[in-house]
């Protein structure tokens, strides 16, 4: 039986700071952005593709899927330490 996908990714662009900010409208389906998720079976390999996120930018989370113990979970904030082994992660 194959292992199953215990870690999640989760991402999207991130807005310059100088760029106009929308007032929150209801979701008609526009071409706002998009928050995706990719999951892993490893840490090392979500802690590899939070790296390739956080190099174009963007912002990122991560953590363990249910039901897998313990519970483990990346802030945006927490993100840059957790994937860089440089910074102690």
């Amino acid at each position: 039986m194959a292992q199953p996908d215990i870690w999640y990714v989760a991402f999207e662009p991130q807005k310059p700071l100088d760029e106009p900010q929308k007032p929150l409208e209801p979701d008609d389906g526009g071409s706002g952005a998009v928050r995706s998720t990719r999951t892993f079976k490893s840490e090392i390999d979500a802690k590899l593709f939070a790296m390739q996120i956080l190099a174009k930018g963007w912002s990122a989370s991560a953590g363990t899927l249910n039901p897998h113990q313990p519970k483990q979970i990346v802030a945006p904030s927490q993100i840059e330490r957790w994937a860089d082994p440089g910074l102690g992660g």
